[in-house]
């Protein structure tokens, strides 16, 4: 299901919101609703993200996401409770494998973008903490595509910092996948894993 949910149109609004300090004075519902037009809208205007081009997108993703998300928190929840004991290089390492890997997943979901529109359709406390969940609809041809998107306040401002995907959780669901890999190898296991899986990506 995960793997079929990656190639979907959908996905690009998702990976958008996982991939780093927002705007501030800005209510959550919002800053997902600009993010998430600003994004299909560059995606729609230009041919060469269509056709996958990775610098085109990681330029839309740098100017239009980046300020928009803390990754920092993203990649240390995907890392789990070695991140405590990791190098400010490897912390470093981490954040820039664990984006480079989203980017191309993201990069195969703007090729797709055609007449897709997002709707903010409810914001949800979390109880027990100063979190949020903005829950919206991608909408187009067939049904409606259902994204949560979970956000906290740094610094008075509204971050993404995870985001639901057909009841999955994409760091939650990476957090999953790297336990193996720092289990046997630890952090730098980790870095290599990903560091691998990117060029694999990048000739394919």
């Amino acid at each position: 299901m995960f793997k079929n949910l990656l190639r979907s149109a959908p996905l690009l609004v998702s990976l958008a919101a996982v991939i780093a300090p927002a705007h501030a004075e800005v209510s959550p519902d919002a800053l997902v609703r600009q993010i998430s037009v600003d994004v299909i809208e560059a995606a729609k205007a230009d041919k060469a993200i269509q056709a996958g081009d990775f610098g085109r997108i990681s330029a839309l993703v740098d100017t239009k996401v980046m300020p928009s998300v803390n990754f920092e928190v993203a990649t240390r929840s995907a890392v789990g409770p070695q991140w405590r004991g990791a190098t400010p290089e490897q912390r470093t390492r981490l954040q820039t494998e664990f984006k480079v890997l989203l980017l191309r997943l993201y990069s195969g979901a703007l090729q797709q973008v055609k007449d897709q529109s997002v709707e903010v359709t409810k914001t949800l406390p979390v109880q027990g903490s100063t979190q949020v969940v903005v829950q919206t609809e991608v909408r187009g041809k067939g049904e409606p595509i259902k994204l949560d998107y979970r956000m906290d306040k740094f610094g008075g401002a509204w971050k993404i910092i995870d985001v639901n995907v057909g009841g999955i959780w994409l760091v939650q669901n990476y957090r999953s996948q790297f336990a193996e890999q720092l289990s046997k190898g630890g952090v730098d296991g980790l870095i290599n894993s990903l560091v691998e899986r990117n060029k694999a990506a990048s000739k394919a």
